[in-house]
């Protein structure tokens, strides 16, 4: 059996992992009636998707020095099923907190062992693959909030129902994964990388780089996303319109992925990496500057597109230049200490924003933080010392 197959059987599950960590947020309202609870309570909740998805990254390198990747991965698919249909048993908000904690520990799992798996599987396209894996992903994020919908409005099903249904469709495409994973021929690439903090060592440059690009992006992405409908709601715009806002800018990032991860194929990476951290700078301080629907809905488009397009090129950028013998191990220390990062991102928006500062003082001043990152790395990447 082909990998092809094996790839599109991964696509399934890189769209339950990634639904199983964005399906939460449609739902606070749902947590908050039933549970009796206040935003800030529900909000935690979200918060530990990203926690969980944090920890289990560097445990799950040091697992990669000792199983193959797909095995883990298709532990991800147990782990997705089982914590699905424990959250639709909750009965209490400790109870509905340890399940989100839990699938997100799972997704953690899964792009640690998976993104290094879909770049040996397919080496000599690295981008174009990981851009297609990541449309799986994003696909998940644009329908989450309307798949919900569907379950809870139109067939008048209970909240737990989603859960259920993550948990028995993470159960059957694992049975999927399990059966083209048997008959492919899997690589063998990461077989010699079986020392975690030596391939930390070794790789250091490579990681120190994506921990300044991602790590430094992601944190403004995380605090402009979760703040987003309130910050266009600030601007003006009524709260369906702010919400649309938001799915808007998720929507362009299917497109971003699928092209992006075409384009990195073609081009020098760490330029067209810095090009589209600039683009997102500046899109960010545009929208700082913007007023009325029209310019913000644009705006909202282009600052979703240019976001989306960094994640496939700097994962194709970073596997690419990692090792075989390093590679797993490496990319799960980076991935480990670039979400600690950016997982704090929404908090310190909520922070300052909540000390009396202004949401476009706020986001003006992380862009301009991120030009200096982009201006910091452009000028190593002249002098040698960014690895290629």
């Amino acid at each position: 059996m082909s990998r092809g197959r094996l790839f599109g059987s991964l696509c399934g599950m890189v769209f339950l992992v990634n639904f199983a960590r964005i399906v939460f947020a449609p739902l606070l309202s749902e947590f908050i009636e039933v549970f009796q609870v206040g935003e800030a309570t529900v909000g935690i909740v979200t918060t530990l998707v990203w926690v969980g998805s944090a920890l289990t990254r560097l445990p799950t390198g040091w697992l990669l020095t000792r199983y193959p990747r797909h095995r883990l991965v298709l532990w991800t698919g147990v782990l997705l099923s089982g914590a699905g249909l424990f959250t639709a048993t909750a009965d209490s908000i400790v109870m509905l907190g340890a399940g989100a904690a839990t699938m997100g520990m799972a997704s953690g799992v899964y792009f640690v062992a998976a993104n290094p798996l879909v770049s040996e599987l397919f080496p000599a396209r690295v981008g174009r693959m990981m851009g297609i894996h990541g449309t799986a992903s994003q696909v998940a994020a644009v329908g989450a909030a309307p798949l919900v919908a569907v379950v809870t409005t139109v067939l008048g099903l209970e909240w737990r129902a989603v859960f259920v249904v993550i948990g028995v469709a993470s159960l059957l495409v694992t049975i999927a994964l399990y059966a083209t994973a048997r008959r492919a021929e899997l690589p063998t690439a990461g077989e010699s990388d079986r020392r975690l903090l030596v391939a930390a060592r070794a790789q250091w440059r490579v990681i120190a780089v994506g921990i300044a690009i991602l790590g430094a992006t992601g944190f403004v992405w995380q605090g402009l996303f979760n703040f987003y409908e309130l910050y266009l709601v600030a601007k003006g715009l009524d709260p369906s319109t702010a919400r649309t806002g938001l799915t808007l800018a998720f929507a362009a990032g299917i497109p971003a992925f699928f092209f992006s991860g075409r384009i990195v194929d073609r081009v020098p990476r760490v330029p067209y990496v810095l090009g589209v951290v600039a683009a997102f700078a500046v899109t960010v301080l545009a929208l700082t500057v913007a007023e009325g629907v029209v310019a913000l809905a644009a705006l909202s488009l282009l600052v979703g597109y240019a976001i989306h397009s960094l994640f496939p090129a700097l994962d194709t950028y970073l596997l690419a230049v990692m090792p075989d013998e390093h590679r797993g191990s490496a990319y799960a220390v980076y991935s480990f200490l670039m979400m600690t990062i950016q997982a704090m991102g929404a908090s310190v928006v909520g922070r300052l924003v909540e000390s009396g500062l202004a949401y476009d003082r706020v986001f003006g001043a992380l862009a301009g933080v991120l030009l200096v990152v982009v201006v910091g790395v452009g000028l190593l990447h002249r002098r040698g010392l960014v690895p290629t």
